[in-house]
């Protein structure tokens, strides 16, 4: 499973209430470009080129719940899944969540596969988000 990695702005949004995280949409674009932590904004990134199943800007990650619990807070999303149809979506290594309520589609971070993925036509790639633990917890 592919691990997940903030960019480094998330902190400093967060405390200039760039986010809201219980009710903002959030969404998951696919790269096939490194992100690096010191990306801020959707336009920092080259997304794949919108076609067969995939759209430009991605898909809504859901809320599910966004639960603190001793201190913890634990955002919950649902999982997002592409199925290529007539022909192929890709290729790309790293998932992004970011803020699409934000204009400039503020980031918050992505996962890195490890290798490159091309969805064939008729095959589904889903970004299997924690459903326990969350996508990130905030101490």
């Amino acid at each position: 499973m592919a691990t997940f990695n903030k960019f480094n702005s998330f902190v400093s949004d967060l405390a200039q209430k760039v986010h809201n995280l219980n009710s903002d949409s959030l969404k998951i674009m696919l790269t096939n470009t490194a992100p690096v932590a010191s990306n801020t904004i959707k336009g920092n990134l080259t997304e794949i080129t919108a076609a067969n199943g995939y759209a430009a800007g991605g898909l809504v990650a859901s809320f599910v719940s966004g639960t603190d619990t001793s201190g913890i807070y634990r955002l919950i999303l649902s999982p997002v899944s592409w199925t290529a149809s007539g022909g192929s979506i890709g290729p790309f290594e790293f998932a992004v969540l970011y803020n699409s309520t934000t204009t400039n589609g503020n980031l918050i971070g992505w996962w890195d596969y490890g290798t490159t993925i091309t969805l064939t036509n008729g095959n589904t790639f889903t970004v299997a988000l924690d459903q326990t633990n969350g996508v990130l917890t905030l101490q």
